[in-house]
């Protein structure tokens, strides 16, 4: 606590209301403003401290559990997105962008607001599998598999989301063999993330990642799919297929994808090489920052971590997350990724939000660094630079 700040503690008892709380300082222009949802016969206590408000829900038994912030956030969606074809001869990356889905679909399907839909498909053995998959996307994941109808993303519309984008990987799977312009030796990788108010669901099956920034920190949202794994590598041998220098059947880098139908003839036979996705899914808060996905020439050459260091630090500059994808894009091309690039970063505030990290003040004058030296390195120093001391 700073000396001399002015504390003041309150207990409110508040009705179904919005509290609004405004804190101006005399010595400061600087003012805080917050809104909080607050239920009927809850009370909040609030601690000022300075310029800062904090509100703290009270104590509850375990059975009646609150959330963690009081605030209901509702995400404002705005994403970016940017696909360079890397050192390869051809570009096999596709990918989906869609901020404001309820609006794109119409009248098709009710869903919850927000709500957004994006996809990276990184194909291989041609472009015809990734390309198919972009075409067809809209029809594949909301019309042709059972999409939920609802208002709310409760954990009843959840379990029926999942199914149904379960489905729609499936018969993404399917259509690739029946379309004869797709090649039965192309197929590729696939991660969806869907947005429906505060929940995120993704979808992977193949080495695509996704990653959440968290207050600064990288949260996996999906597990790249590699014969190297434990628990793919057993799967496969379950299936009669092996594992040889990393590769599946001594062929494939990944364990799932979406086409590729010649290693999984014949058709509905068991193949260790499947196009069931894996999901995993979070509750955003104004905790999380953004979300990146990118296919596998991003993660090749950088960790998750360093991923949303470089992003949260471009969002820090100009908050623009077109110009973060390409700068993502840029430092893997910067560290040699060998592969296509496609990058897609989705914020989840809007650019004026008032929560994001304060960037530290500017002092005037020039920055300063210190660093010591050794009386050999001093004199070395001396000697170059010429000492005019005498």
């Amino acid at each position: 606590m700073v000396a001399g700040a002015e504390v003041c503690h309150q207990s409110i008892a508040v009705l179904d209301v919005q509290y609004r709380c405004n804190l101006s300082k005399k010595s400061d222009v600087q003012k805080i403003e917050e809104i909080v949802d607050i239920r009927a016969s809850d009370s909040v206590s609030v601690d000022i401290v300075g310029s800062e408000v904090e509100l703290v829900a009270p104590e509850t038994s375990a059975d009646k559990p609150i959330e963690s912030s009081l605030l209901q956030f509702v995400p404002c969606i705005r994403s970016g997105s940017f696909a360079d074809i890397g050192p390869r001869r051809f570009m096999e990356d596709e990918h989906i962008r869609i901020d404001d889905l309820s609006s794109h679909l119409g009248s098709l399907v009710q869903c919850p607001v927000p709500s957004a839909f994006y996809g990276v498909f990184d194909g291989h053995g041609g472009p015809d599998a990734a390309s198919y998959i972009r075409k067809n996307a809209m029809r594949l994941f909301f019309e042709d598999s059972d999409f939920p109808q609802a208002l709310e993303a409760d954990e009843d519309f959840l379990e029926v989301l999942e199914n149904s984008v379960k489905k729609a990987f499936l018969l993404a799977d399917l259509a690739l063999a029946d379309d004869c312009t797709v090649s039965s030796s192309s197929g590729t990788t696939a991660l969806t993330a869907l947005v429906f108010g505060r929940l995120l669901l993704v979808a992977n099956a193949g080495d695509c990642r996704a990653v959440l920034c968290r207050k600064g920190e990288a949260v996996d949202m999906s597990e790249d799919h590699k014969p190297i794994y434990a628990s793919e590598r057993r799967r496969i041998e379950e299936c009669g297929g092996f594992v040889d220098d990393g590769y599946l059947n001594g062929v494939l880098s990944v364990t799932r994808a979406l086409g590729d139908w010649d290693m999984k003839l014949p058709r509905g036979s068991a193949s260790p090489l499947i196009a069931e996705p894996e999901f995993r899914q979070a509750l955003l808060t104004e905790d999380d920052e953004f979300l990146i996905i990118g296919c596998d020439g991003i993660w090749d050459v950088m960790s998750s971590q360093h991923a949303v260091s470089v992003v949260r630090r471009a969002l820090r500059r100009h908050d623009d997350p077109e110009r973060c994808a390409r700068e993502l894009v840029m430092e893997a091309l910067r560290l040699n990724t060998f592969d296509n690039l496609t990058v897609i970063v989705v914020c989840f505030a809007a650019a004026d939000r008032d929560s994001r990290e304060a960037v530290p003040e500017r002092r005037e004058g020039p920055r300063l660094r210190y660093c010591s030296l050794s009386t050999e390195a001093l004199c070395t120093l001396k000697s170059f630079m010429g000492d005019d001391s005498h």
